[in-house]
């Protein structure tokens, strides 16, 4: 019998030259009709692949046949048994390269936005009141410490803390959330969403100290010494460079200290204290998601022309499709198969222009990959006043430097065993700290490995 094909509900968003001045979030949301319409295209199979393709083994098909049914709460209680962010998952997961890359509907015609649904109940179960904790302060015995507030440590906490321990959170910034507050802008990940979430986390029973850098303010060995377990979760925030001529100039920035400035520290506000260099001609470097980020934030910023310079072919950019589509609306020009060579200065200290060069891809090795080689004699300028780089990090080694007896490997990601534990007993890790840096939902999928390896060893049960 065949399948009735239903065209995918697509997500309803801001118009490009309206959303390309505002940091309003881009994608308006499912409504609850839609929402259900696009849940009822789920065909519930027996043998669910799209569960397969989620780091942290959401139950799809029953939280979609709940949204169908119109039952949200019900909805929200099924994600939230192993995902305790669905509002975030729901706008910055690559769902198209996981939960619906499997989607058997594509077959048909397209694959259940699993996302968009996610979202729409994340988003219901932050605007209903929250359920009182049941665990009593009373019974929590072990005490772990969490190091980062990022995804996998928020995962990490919520886990552990719902099992009963008390969970005591070690934050170095003003405020929680990691990358989720300095890395993604407002446009995609409104800030408010995640405020929410941290406090129905801390409303848990979590603990969360504010400014304190471990490794400075307090040491791992003192956690050691006062806690039960340790999770250290700190991220990759140590920015990569290009390493050519000329990028010591001032208006040279890693994305990493340009999207803190405007995300964490608003900026881009009016009456905002905390400065961050606009251009009228900004170039990015690298093409992943955080590239799209920082050249839609600086349209945003006030610039006439932003570029995106890439040595690879639009297939090979690894950004989001959606985050790529979305920025070509926006006006973003790419300049792809090109590789900057140097900067060229104003005379007074300042980049004003850099010099590219024409690259060509190999044939695929066995691997499948194409290698960028340049084209002898293709050097080009482009006017240039505000240079991201965006090549991607590792992990601060301010952790490694401060517990030398911490194994790590040789990019300074720390190495951890099938179970997230490091070479130190009692001492858990995981997301960007081991792998560099990833995605949001594979450190959940950490945080959520390592938070079933310690409460086996703290002897908590659900």
């Amino acid at each position: 019998m065949a399948i009735e094909k239903k065209p995918r509900n697509q997500m309803p968003c801001r118009e490009p030259k309206q959303r390309a001045r505002t940091f309003e979030e881009v994608a308006l949301g499912y409504d609850l009709e839609t929402a259900r319409a696009e849940a009822s295209r789920c065909l519930g199979c027996k043998n669910p692949l799209c569960m397969q393709g989620c780091p942290v083994g959401v139950r799809i098909p029953e939280f979609l046949h709940a949204v169908a049914e119109g039952n949200i709460p019900l909805a929200g209680r099924i994600i939230n048994s192993t995902n305790s962010l669905p509002a975030v998952c729901g706008r910055v997961c690559p769902q198209e390269n996981q939960c619906e890359k499997m989607c058997v509907r594509a077959k048909i015609d397209a694959p259940v936005a699993i996302g968009n649904v996610e979202r729409f109940v994340g988003d219901s179960m932050l605007e209903s009141k929250p359920s009182e904790n049941p665990v009593k302060s009373k019974e929590r015995a072990k005490r772990v410490a969490v190091v980062g507030s990022g995804p996998a440590s928020l995962t990490c906490a919520a886990s552990l803390s719902a099992l009963g321990a008390k969970v005591c959170i070690f934050e170095a910034f003003h405020k929680a959330g990691g990358v989720l507050v300095y890395g993604i802008p407002e446009f995609r990940l409104p800030k408010k969403l995640v405020e929410s979430e941290i406090a129905k986390l801390a409303a848990s029973g979590v603990e969360i100290n504010l400014n304190t850098v471990i490794g400075k303010s307090v040491t791992v060995e003192e956690l050691t010494e006062n806690y039960d377990a340790v999770f250290i979760g700190s991220g990759a925030g140590l920015p990569l460079f290009l390493g050519i001529e000329g990028e010591g100039l001032n208006g040279i920035v890693s994305a990493n200290e340009y999207l803190t400035r405007v995300n964490l520290m608003k900026a881009y506000e009016k009456d905002s204290a905390t400065p961050v260099r606009r251009g009228n001609n900004v170039c990015i470097f690298g093409a992943g998601n955080v590239a799209m980020d920082a050249a839609r934030t600086a349209l945003r910023l006030g610039a006439q022309n932003v570029t995106v310079v890439y040595r690879r072919g639009k297939e090979e950019m690894p950004a989001r499709k959606e985050e790529i589509r979305h920025a070509e609306e926006e006006g973003v020009k790419f300049e792809l198969l090109s590789a900057p060579v140097g900067f060229v200065g104003d005379g007074s200290g300042s980049v004003q222009k850099v010099v590219c060069e024409r690259m060509k891809l190999t044939e695929p090795d066995a691997g499948g990959r194409r290698t960028p080689v340049r084209i002898e004699g293709s050097e080009f300028e482009i006017d240039c006043d505000l240079a991201v780089i965006a090549l991607g990090t590792s992990p601060n080694p301010l952790i490694k430097n401060s517990f030398p007896a911490l194994e790590v490997g040789a990019r300074g990601t720390i190495t951890v065993d099938e179970n997230m534990q490091t070479n130190i007993d009692k001492v858990y890790a995981g997301g960007d700290a081991v792998t560099g840096a990833a995605t949001v939902i594979l450190a959940m999928g950490a945080g959520r490995k390592a938070a079933a390896a310690i409460a086996k060893r703290l002897g908590l049960k659900e």
